[in-house]
């Protein structure tokens, strides 16, 4: 009884964000707000990534891009699944990149990073130039619990158009190793804190 009247608030407050949601298209940068009713720790804001993708704990990578809101909730509930006792409820909202950043008069001049994964406020980051990887995340509030801070991966695109992997391990560095350089970020930088394996 006590899950259905949770499942009544959640409708609520997400009910007409989606049912006026429904056949819209999820869009590359679109960022979408995913609650789970059963575990309210997988609760967090996804950043749909510029290969159209989504990560989720426990439910690894899922195409989100063309994707409705009901096919997403669809593809979650399935992966969830087996981690449950019976199919999790799953709710699905679009949000939006805030609109100060979207109005920001210095953001021609700014170059505009993606924050992925395991982070508390993923999306895209309009930098300040000469920002570095390290103080993007101290920006971030922080990582989930799921987070795997020993292999935060950095990927750079060269003037070629090849794709460079900057591995970083902030774990070592929160207990003091030094760090070799700073990565300085740069425009179109995605920075992708992955999901944290079993007993790592």
């Amino acid at each position: 009884m006590v899950k259905y009247i949770i499942a009544l608030v959640f409708a609520f407050t997400l009910g007409a964000s989606v049912h006026a949601q429904g056949n819209y298209e999820v869009s590359v940068g679109d960022t979408l707000r995913v609650e789970v009713l059963e575990d309210s720790s997988l609760n967090r804001t996804l950043l749909v990534t510029p290969d159209g993708r989504i990560s989720f704990p426990l439910a690894g990578t899922l195409t989100a891009s063309g994707q409705t809101i009901e096919q997403i909730e669809q593809a979650l509930i399935a992966k969830l699944s087996p981690n449950f006792a019976s199919p999790p409820t799953v709710y699905v909202a679009v949000g939006t990149i805030p609109q100060e950043v979207a109005d920001d008069p210095l953001n021609e001049e700014n170059p505009t990073v993606y924050l992925l994964g395991e982070v508390n406020t993923p999306g895209p980051k309009s930098i300040i130039p000469g920002t570095t990887i390290l103080q993007l995340l101290s920006q971030s509030g922080g990582f989930t619990d799921f987070a795997a801070t020993k292999r935060i991966q950095i990927r750079k695109r060269t003037s070629s158009g090849s794709e460079v992997l900057i591995t970083l391990n902030f774990r070592a560095i929160s207990r003091g190793v030094g760090l070799d350089r700073d990565v300085v970020l740069q425009e179109g930088d995605v920075i992708l804190v992955p999901e944290r394996r079993l007993f790592e």
